[in-house]
């Protein structure tokens, strides 16, 4: 049997149609097929691939890591450089508040561990959450998640949860004394790309400062530069209590992390001791990638760049089919009338050498977040492409 025939029998599937593209080689921004065929990456492993794919400082850590230890023991219990090491250069460029870094082995594991921090912090029960929102597919963070087609299936599902409107001061007015966290995306990615206003954001900071709620930002798509700025809430003037990490986060490597000042973080350390405890999180070849990453980020100045990237794409991407174009960054959202005419443009694109997908919560948009190290070249190729495939496409 080949390649593609055992995938289909051996691989759990996820949905009845999966790209299966068989992808030998990634460098940069493109990949390559078995058959030689080159594609052009604009979703970057859904915002992972930052730095790009094969980056050479990434690989050389992963290399030099591998030669030294792999996993040692449970999370937290040795002195393991590539851990500190990434863990102090994290908490370097963040705010001060933000200073107890827990690595975990996803974005959903973060997820699943800001929740339990914001419970035993405050001895409170409730979670504020967003509709269209998505944190995650475990059964903590399917909880939080503001669609109920993505939920229903799993119920019962954690309870004490509410579901909000973003950016709605009615939002804020439910958050009271019995409130443990808000959990909000800094950017509902999976809607289609929607930020909130500066004043909504830093009303609902204040809000849960008066009644001492935790306030918990999801910016596993957005951090390390994805939206033009290092992190996406320095756009909003105020910092998070909990701040949740991932994709980017390992360049290319599995990892997630959520942070928190100190004093909030050592209430899992006892009563009950290892009140939060995992076994890989933490890797010493995923630190140490992820440290290579956003060491090469901050080197290149790629932050720098996004915007005019995102601005160019923008530029060149006008077609009468092109409803709208939202965008915070290089995180885009390319609206169509509908997912039946979005989802044929995109198949057209990814057979002439352009990958690209759609949102969860917005079938009818394209996604495009590509590596931030894309070139201008490689911008005007793609978008050429997706305007042709406009054109094909009846």
């Amino acid at each position: 049997m080949n390649n593609r025939a055992l995938f289909f029998k051996h691989v759990a599937q996820t949905s009845p149609a999966p790209l299966a593209l068989e992808i030998v080689k990634a460098k940069g921004c493109k990949m390559w097929d078995k058959e030689g065929m080159e594609y052009i990456d604009l979703i970057a492993g859904i915002s992972v691939a930052n730095v790009g794919h094969s980056n050479k400082k990434v690989i050389k850590a992963i290399r030099k890591q591998s030669e030294q230890y792999l996993h040692l023991l449970v999370y937290g219990e040795f002195i393991e450089s590539p851990e500190v090491k990434y863990a102090h250069l994290l908490a370097s460029n963040l705010p001060e508040q933000l200073n107890s870094v827990y690595f975990t082995n996803s974005g959903a594991e973060a997820v699943e561990g800001a929740m339990k921090l914001a419970k035993r912090y405050t001895n409170r029960t409730e979670i504020i959450a967003f509709h269209q929102s998505y944190h995650g597919s475990t059964q903590g963070a399917l909880s939080i998640m503001g669609d109920e087609y993505w939920r229903n299936a799993y119920r019962p599902l954690l309870p004490d949860v509410r579901h909000e409107e973003y950016g709605t001061q009615a939002a804020i007015d439910v958050i009271s004394a019995k409130t443990a966290c808000v959990v909000l995306e800094a950017v509902q990615a999976e809607r289609g790309v929607y930020a909130p206003t500066v004043a909504w954001m830093q009303a609902l900071r204040r809000k849960c400062d008066e009644v001492g709620a935790l306030l918990i930002f999801d910016e596993i798509q957005t951090g390390f530069g994805r939206t033009g700025s290092l992190w996406a809430f320095e756009r909003y003037g105020m910092v998070p209590d909990v701040l949740m990490l991932g994709k980017a986060l390992g360049g290319g490597m599995p990892m997630g992390a959520f942070i928190a000042r100190r004093e909030v973080m050592n209430v899992i350390t006892e009563n009950p001791v290892l009140g939060h405890i995992t076994t890989f999180g933490g890797h010493p070849l995923c630190c140490a990638a992820g440290a290579a990453a956003f060491e090469y980020l901050l080197e290149k100045e790629l932050v720098a760049q996004v915007a005019s990237k995102a601005a160019l794409f923008k530029e060149l991407l006008k077609h009468p089919k092109i409803k709208a174009i939202r965008n915070e960054g290089l995180l885009m959202a390319v609206e169509f009338e509908s997912f039946d005419v979005n989802k044929p443009i995109i198949d057209a694109a990814i057979s002439k050498g352009v990958v690209t997908d759609w949102f969860l919560f917005a079938p009818h948009c394209m996604r495009i977040a590509p590596p931030l190290i894309i070139s201008e070249k490689e911008i005007k190729k793609a978008c050429a492409v997706i305007l042709e495939c406009c054109d094909l496409v009846g």
